[in-house]
């Protein structure tokens, strides 16, 4: 087994979620590829004196619950997964990267439904446990890269095994500057989005609650939303490529919601619930080793020079409001063409902050 997975590993549990003697560990293995880190987070969370257990799960199984089961087995809390998050001290998913298109033939509402049933359960995961997910590379993730499978694992452990205390640092001289501001705003292709993060604060996500790490986010005050963004990259979501993707607000109600692929799966997850619509964090990507866009959420969002938003629940550490059963992170390039404004100053340009 490569090594680096040991590494990884003991990061995860030693450093991420600093998990100690006699702790509840909730390992959740998603396919069958994420196994070296398992047993990586495993032996590590042995030597620490936890009390380490693994959870199996599958977008396959999700296939069949979604062509196969009625809407009140799909609206079901899986009990297991909502005692596991009441039991556990640590949680820590292992998310290896499947066939985006597992579910490429399921219905969009059945699909909807699913996700918001999934997402009480993450809701759990961060109100009751420690926590950090990592996105693991596959073969069908470099595929879906259109990067060969070693550039696509040294990519992501380039950007896993740095020197978190020292990013960290940079990272909080720029968190000084965005939380003396109140305005942002956002201009790109066909883009043009304000709102106001007065009274809210900025996070540092330094790999404690996703592996890789790298990115620095707030909550927009939700009434204060305004104006259009635009995707020029596929937004992915549930295995669902949502290309072309146009939304727009006036005064924090979403006016617009276009797309040339999958419009009726975005308009269902939309009306999850009334928080769906609304943007619940605003992100700005800051892992200098990520280079390659792989249309996975948990590894592009962290690239230097990309911005997202989140549709629905916001993170209350931040001071966010918004509450839903959705949390969908949507990412824009910026490194061409972008430029950002803190209280009418430009603070990025082309990719770089200027902080």
């Amino acid at each position: 087994m490569d090594d680096r997975w040991r590494r990884l590993g003991g990061l995860l549990v030693n450093y991420s979620t600093k998990v100690r003697r006699g702790e509840k560990v909730l390992i959740s293995m998603l396919e069958t590829d994420s196994y070296p880190l398992v047993i990586g987070v495993y032996e590590a969370c042995i030597k620490a004196g936890a009390l380490p257990q693994v959870v199996f799960q599958s977008e396959r199984l999700n296939r069949s619950l979604l062509k196969y089961g009625s809407n009140e087995q799909i609206d079901t809390l899986p009990e297991l997964e909502h005692h596991g998050m009441e039991w556990a001290d640590v949680y820590i998913g292992l998310r290896a990267a499947s066939n985006p298109h597992e579910l490429w033939d399921v219905d969009s509402e059945k699909l909807a439904k699913l996700r918001s049933t999934m997402g009480k359960i993450a809701t759990l995961r961060w109100q009751k446990t420690r926590w950090c997910l990592v996105r693991i590379p596959t073969a069908a993730l470099a595929q879906q890269a259109e990067l060969d499978e070693e550039t696509l694992l040294d990519m992501f452990f380039d950007a896993c095994l740095v020197d978190w205390e020292n990013l960290c640092k940079k990272w909080q001289e720029w968190v000084e500057v965005l939380n003396k501001g109140h305005q942002v705003r956002i201009l790109g292709r066909e883009t043009d989005l304000s709102f106001s993060v007065k009274g809210r604060a900025w996070s540092i996500d330094d790999g404690h609650i996703n592996m890789p790490g790298g990115e620095i986010s707030t909550a927009p005050l939700e009434e204060t939303v305004n104006g259009c963004i635009y995707f020029d990259t596929p937004v992915v979501f549930a295995g669902k490529f949502i290309r072309d993707l146009r939304l727009c607000w006036k005064n924090g109600k979403l006016i617009e919601a276009t797309a040339n692929s999958n419009q009726d799966f975005l308009h269902a997850i939309l009306k999850v619930d009334e928080g769906a619509s609304k943007i619940g964090e605003f992100a700005l990507g800051t892992n200098p080793n990520l280079r390659y866009f792989c249309y996975d959420l948990l590894l592009d969002e962290k690239i230097y020079g990309t911005i997202h938003i989140a549709l629905g629940r916001a993170y209350p550490k931040v001071g966010g409001t918004n509450q839903s059963s959705i949390h969908w992170d949507m990412v824009k390039d910026l490194r061409s063409e972008g430029e950002i404004y803190l209280d009418g100053n430009l603070i990025f340009k082309n990719g770089q902050l200027l902080i």
